[in-house]
């Protein structure tokens, strides 16, 4: 089985694996993988995750081409902005999670570190998460406020539209985006309740032995 063939499997199986458990409806959210040659795989504009056709999933050369699949996400720019500025972005998960969604729009999520640190995990797969302003789906401005972040954050959330997560291999950025969207939830079930969170020498610890980008 070649590279491209294997990693098209893998990224339908995850997808499905994320429409089966609720974590995207219809035919949002996205993902993105980096082949070896440093071309892109990425999932079709207008597919479901529960329904991905593996050999429909767009071939992106390292110029920009459609090499094969069908036409990509328009997120597209979204994808590339952590590719260009995180030397070890291997994979990028976008969804629209009902949890994460909802953060993103309650005035007082603070727009520096989106979750509260409630959970170690919160910590150690996601680092701070930022909250970016709202765009129109599509908007390549998406991508711009990305490279703004200069490859400081691996996950943000997008006002009133969802989180993007990055990660070294798709298996890691699909798990941080799960974990992502329990904080989200846990933020949500706990709030006005004033929940204990972890201290500041808790956190810094988890940073300090985790290597965690903060």
């Amino acid at each position: 089985m070649t590279e491209i063939t294997a990693r098209r499997e893998q990224i339908a199986a995850f997808a499905k694996s994320m429409f089966d458990r609720g974590l995207t409806g219809g035919a949002s959210g996205n993902i993105s993988l980096r082949l070896s040659d440093g071309s892109l795989l990425v999932t079709p504009t207008g597919h479901s995750f529960g329904f991905l056709d593996p050999a429909r999933i767009s071939h992106i050369g390292a110029d920009g081409r459609l090499l094969s699949g069908d036409a990509p996400t328009k997120e597209m720019p979204l994808h590339t902005a952590f590719y260009d500025t995180r030397a070890g972005t291997g994979a990028v998960v976008h969804l629209h999670s009902a949890h994460s969604v909802a953060l993103s729009v309650l005035p007082d999520t603070d727009p520096e570190d989106v979750l509260p640190h409630l959970t170690a995990y919160g910590i150690m797969k996601l680092g701070r998460v930022r909250l970016l302003p709202y765009f129109m789906p599509g908007d390549p401005a998406m991508g711009e406020a990305v490279k703004g972040l200069a490859g400081q954050r691996s996950a943000v959330l997008l006002a009133h539209h969802g989180p993007v997560v990055a990660g070294r291999d798709l298996e890691a950025a699909v798990y941080a985006m799960e974990e992502l969207e329990e904080g989200a939830k846990l933020a949500l079930l706990t709030r006005g309740m004033s929940p204990r969170l972890l201290n500041a020498a808790q956190v810094k610890g988890l940073i300090d032995r985790f290597d965690v980008d903060w």
